[in-house]
């Protein structure tokens, strides 16, 4: 499986962050137990996005699948 890069570990950070703020003002909880129910369910949440935006890209950057093009062009050209 693909590491992570560290946009996408941003991206899954900041969606622990805004689910969390979010779950608790939606449900005004003040419990322990209700804390916690909410911070699990966004670092699953969290995960889920950091974990499907590296499966949906390959696990490559995009630079990385770029192919120069003066090897493009050798290419065209032996074909031609």
């Amino acid at each position: 499986m693909p590491r992570p890069t560290a946009a996408r570990l941003a991206l899954g950070s900041a969606t622990v962050v805004c689910s969390t703020v979010t779950l608790l003002l939606l449900t005004g909880t003040t419990s322990d137990a209700g804390i916690a129910l909410s911070a699990a369910l966004s670092l699953l949440l969290g995960l889920a996005v950091t974990l499907a935006r590296t499966v949906e890209e390959g696990g490559q950057s995009r630079a990385a699948g770029r192919e120069p093009a003066a090897a493009r062009e050798r290419r065209s050209s032996v074909r031609g």
